[in-house]
């Protein structure tokens, strides 16, 4: 049974100016599908979801239809919304939730508890939330409209990390629709089963999630690569024909068949692939063991103390992931580590000459309005690095050509952000301490970014909400949690799995965390490290499971198949032992042709039984049975 379509648009276009964003989009939208929308910065992705919207003139498509099912209940959550957080607004939660709301109260405060809010948030002004949970607040309201299909423009931006896991987890449990924009491939992974790319003009829907998209890309392009050199072999092979005997009266009709044949060829033309940003980060100078070490700190401001009793090491090389609540103070730690902000008591220490790249949030608007994008790159360089390696790294971070040239002041926020990360990355510091860099990049450049900072030898310190860029370029965690900060054992996935345990153990009522002031009983923190040790260890049991399933896989063939060549050979001896033609020297070797036969299938058998084994579901799993 098929799903019912929700929305289409048919042949729309869209532009600003002379510039095109997409023209002839065609695709629809069925009941039930969680579609990820993919694209570069600029390439019209938030101006195709206020065309669906059609909230303004301004708003609606230069040509084409929207079209909507009968009905159609529209939810739109854009990526900036100043209507909502107006200075003065004194609205509580309750009251901002209610507008337009066409569910029960009851009902919206039982999915208000699916998002994490309990009874006491609904009296507080909406306008005190912090970002993560105005978000959640967002969405609730939205909610209580019920919509068939829901517009969310980059919900996941500046969300901690426990609100991304909450909002993940409400999503894959989503009956209706959505359309969803993200940069975060390791969210989309997990919340989407299609995939609308906005690129090079062109709207194109692909069935499953960002990987399966990727997969399908690759796969159509190198399809249409061959299709293309085959027409263009064909096409040379016609006009060599014509050439050699378009002149020759015998030949003279084929020749201009077959030149009839060329013109009706359909011309396939590869369209250039997206710019993929390679970001090199200069090598930076060798330094020793040490990196930052803290004794006994207290960070905060004056009269308020955010983290306390601050004790690590940090070596030199490490890449660490900085992971906590918002406003838990994960950029207070940075800007204390940067010397931005001067610690309240203890001490820091430093490695001989270490030199540290700070980059904080807002940076960029710390830029001078009057420099060109190249002049401030230039402004940050060390003296001995080369214009071409300048203009490299500019045009990596998507400044090419004449937009070097560009005057900061005239840039947008996004664009300031960029060139205030390429300043740092130019530096050639041993330490980088970055606050949110992948915030105001597209997809490329963060894919671009990650790979540059995987590789990075020198010291990393660093915040994200991204999912997918911090787990790939982290080795260590350090956790802000009740003022305090901790080390976490183990790698970026088994810490989200146990915060999972914490925030979703209970499907729509996840644990708040305690007040700041709370610290957690020697026996909480046994609890948590006893489930942290049992979760390591299973799954070191799972990784030898898997690998001893590869090994057999890989042996399976061979063991079968000296298992059925020594039967054969068997066989073939009996056969000639009846007939009375069998070789009378060769008589001796048939006792040991049987004993290794039977060693071989024996073998085989083995491996079979063995796999069937590792193939059962371990105990205590979803798909274990009593």
């Amino acid at each position: 049974m098929s799903s019912r379509n929700l929305l289409q648009i048919r042949a729309g276009a869209k532009s600003f100016g002379s510039r095109v964003l997409f023209s002839d989009a065609t695709f629809a939208i069925n009941e039930g599908e969680h579609v990820g929308v993919i694209g570069p910065n600029g390439a019209g992705k938030s101006t195709l979801f206020k065309a669906i919207m059609g909230l303004t003139k301004d708003d609606t498509l230069d040509e084409g239809d929207v079209i909507r099912a009968q009905g159609l209940r529209l939810g739109y959550l854009p990526q900036h919304d100043a209507a909502t957080e107006r200075e003065g607004d004194v609205r509580t939660v309750a009251a901002f939730v209610s507008e337009g709301a066409t569910l029960p109260i009851w009902d919206i405060r039982s999915l208000g508890r699916d998002l994490g809010l309990d009874e006491p948030d609904y009296d507080r002004v909406f306008t005190s939330l912090s970002g993560g949970y105005r978000m959640r607040v967002k969405l609730l309201q939205l909610l209580s409209k019920q919509p068939d299909l829901m517009l969310l423009d980059e919900p996941t931006n500046y969300l901690d990390l426990e609100t991304l896991l909450v909002l993940e987890n409400f999503l894959q449990g989503f009956r209706g629709a959505f359309l969803l924009i993200s940069h975060d491939r390791e969210f989309l992974r997990r919340v989407t089963d299609h995939t609308l790319e906005v690129e090079g003009g062109e709207v194109t829907k692909f069935p499953g999630n960002i990987d399966d998209y990727f997969e399908q890309k690759t796969l159509l392009r190198e399809q249409l690569a061959k299709h293309a050199l085959s027409q263009e072999a064909r096409r040379k092979e016609i006009l060599d024909f014509a050439a050699k005997f378009g002149a020759k009266a015998t030949k003279a009709r084929q020749a201009q068949s077959r030149l009839k044949q060329l013109a009706r060829m359909e011309s396939i033309t590869l369209k250039p692939l997206p710019v993929q940003a390679s970001i090199r980060i200069p090598t930076p100078a060798r330094m020793g063991k040490l990196a930052v070490k803290a004794h006994e700190c207290a960070f905060g401001y004056s009269g308020k103390r955010i983290l306390d009793k601050v004790n690590f090491e940090i070596s030199s090389g490490d890449h660490v992931g900085v992971v906590g609540l918002n406003g838990a103070g994960k950029s207070t730690l940075l800007k204390s580590l940067a010397g931005v902000l001067p610690q309240l008591s203890g001490s820091i220490e430093y490695g001989h000459n270490l030199e540290i790249g700070y980059y904080a949030q807002h940076v960029g608007e710390a830029l001078d309005p009057e420099d060109t994008v190249l002049t401030s790159f230039a402004r940050k360089a060390p003296f001995d690095t080369k214009q071409q390696d300048i203009l490299d790294l500019a045009g990596s971070l998507m400044f090419s050509g004449d937009a070097v040239q560009k005057k900061i002041g005239r840039l947008s926020g996004g664009e300031k952000a960029r060139v205030a990360l390429g300043q740092i990355l130019l530096q050639r510091v041993q330490c980088l301490l970055l606050d949110e860099p992948t915030n105001h990049l597209d997809f490329y450049t963060v894919e671009a970014l990650t790979q540059a900072l995987a590789a990075f030898p020198g010291t990393l310190v660093v915040v994200s909400h991204d999912q997918s860029f911090i787990k790939r370029i982290v080795s260590k965690i350090l956790e802000v949690n009740h003022g305090a900060l901790t080390l976490y054992p183990g790698s970026y996935d088994d810490y989200v799995w146990s915060l999972q345990q914490g925030v979703l153990a209970q499907r729509g009522h996840p644990t708040r965390p305690p007040a700041l002031s709370t610290t957690p009983s020697p026996a909480a923190t046994a609890e948590v490290a006893a489930s942290t040790d049992s979760f390591l260890v299973k799954k070191e049991e799972r990784r030898r499971r898997e690998n001893r399933l590869k090994q057999i896989e890989r042996s399976l063939p061979a063991a079968e198949a000296a298992a059925q060549n020594l039967r054969k050979k068997c066989d073939e001896f009996n056969s000639q032992i009846a007939a009375g033609s069998a070789d009378p020297k060769a008589l001796s070797d048939l006792g040991k042709i049987h004993s290794d036969a039977e060693k071989a299938e024996e073998h085989w058998l083995t491996l079979l039984e063995e796999q069937e084994q590792l193939l059962q579901p371990e105990p205590g799993s979803d798909h274990s049975t009593s």
